[in-house]
């Protein structure tokens, strides 16, 4: 009886050992317990920049200096030969017309060039033996010389052109006028940006970042262009086009 006393005493004093250790190993390999675990691996929230955002529009009305126009000849004959010929040679007297007022190595362009085939179709809804070939040469013409855009287009009509695919305006070097629309976008943004800071009552700080909001710089068409033929030379009216230009700011609230 006394042996198995000694024995269990031995046997919980081994277990109070063992568990020592075991605590003293855990606390040199640095476990923790594992509330504190979760309050160590806890972390506060970062602020969030203090900023204002705005986006400032530049404008600037301007008078184009160039036109942009499509002439082109189309001739219709029964064989694809004799269409091209002609096609050729009535581009050819064109192309010398326009000689006499732009350079034609510069300012004169092939745009489109095609041929088909029409086959009319008989009593019976289906194509008949007789064919018709079209031939179609399109060039674009720039035209620097504004008060010529109507005696041009009359002198290729003349020359044999039958199609005249509208006059576009714009402006040849727009570098000084985005510039100037720059200008005017920064100061606008600065307007916007003073304005919502009063009205929340902060201190405008200084500029975090200025980028440029893309395609917002084409020149846009203030006005219809009249376009006249015929007659000694139409009315040809270029009007104003308008630079736009716009500017995401960021400023710093203090």
């Amino acid at each position: 009886m006394q042996f198995k006393n000694r024995l269990s005493i031995v046997i919980a004093i081994s277990a109070t050992l063992l568990l020592l250790v075991a605590v003293l190993f855990a606390a040199q390999a640095g476990v923790a317990p594992l509330d504190v675990q979760a309050q160590t691996g806890s972390t506060a929230p970062t602020d969030l920049p203090r900023t204002i955002t705005v986006v400032g529009q530049g404008k600037v009305n301007v008078k184009p200096d160039v036109a942009q126009t499509t002439i082109g000849v189309e001739v219709v004959k029964p064989s694809v030969d004799a269409a091209s010929s002609e096609a050729q040679a009535v581009m050819d007297a064109v192309l010398s017309t326009l000689g006499q007022y732009v350079d034609v190595d510069q300012d004169v362009q092939t745009s489109a060039f095609s041929i088909w085939v029409e086959r009319p179709y008989g009593p019976d809804n289906l194509p008949g033996e007789e064919a018709f070939y079209h031939v179609s040469n399109q060039v674009s013409v720039t035209i620097r010389d504004l008060d010529k855009v109507g005696e041009i287009l009359d002198a290729a009509i003349k020359a044999g052109a039958n199609n005249i695919y509208g006059v576009n305006f714009s402006v040849a070097d727009p570098t000084n006028l985005e510039a100037d629309a720059r200008e005017i976008a920064i100061t606008d943004a600065r307007a916007k940006a003073e304005a919502l800071a009063t009205l929340s009552q902060v201190k405008l700080g200084p500029v975090v970042s200025v980028s440029e909001v893309v395609g917002g710089n084409s020149p846009a068409p203030m006005f219809d262009s009249a376009v006249g033929l015929g007659g000694g030379g139409g009315p040809i009216a270029p009007g104003e086009q308008q630079m736009k230009l716009q500017l995401q700011v960021v400023y710093a609230i203090e």
